[in-house]
């Protein structure tokens, strides 16, 4: 992806079929040379909803809590960062995005699995936090870097 300076819209390559020519087609909608990464704080929020799983079985009070913060992510994302809410819907239906969503779930479904045949599956508490920490890292670090190689395809800033 990049952006023709002519018009100001994404390039896009697209696969031909024959050999490993791409041919460019133009988006419809030109990039805002103006937009700005979302912030690394909200990616905490994606980390936490990540995490939930393992947060609910590392202790059922958190239920309430995991909803909020959903909660939560719901209006900041509808009210502080309405701006950037372009970015967060475009990101959302970039294949490297459901990629990494998809590689999120086989990593958790990976491991649970795996621990479960060597006999240690997680199953205390520690093991859960453990768990929902692992998999709140992974989500807050992949996002943070599908969203820099998207700026970057796009020749934008990744400085606030």
């Amino acid at each position: 992806m990049s952006i023709d300076t002519a018009t100001g819209y994404a390039v896009i390559g697209t696969h031909t079929g024959t050999g490993d020519r791409t041919v460019p087609q133009r988006t419809t909608t030109p990039v805002d040379p103006q937009l700005r990464p979302l912030p690394i704080w909200f990616f905490t929020f994606e980390g936490i909803l990540g995490a939930a799983y393992d947060l609910t079985k590392a202790d059922s009070h958190l239920i309430p809590v995991v909803i909020g913060i959903a909660a939560v992510n719901a209006v900041i994302s509808m009210t502080v960062l309405r701006k950037r809410l372009k970015l967060v819907k475009s990101m959302l239906k970039d294949s490297r995005t459901r990629f990494i969503a998809i590689g999120l779930l086989a990593l958790r479904f990976g491991v649970h699995l795996g621990l479960g045949l060597l006999g240690t599956a997680v199953s205390g508490v520690g093991g859960h936090i453990l768990m929902a920490t692992l998999m709140a890292v992974c989500t807050v670090t992949l996002l943070w870097y599908d969203q820099r190689v998207s700026f970057r395809a796009l020749g934008l800033s990744t400085q606030r």
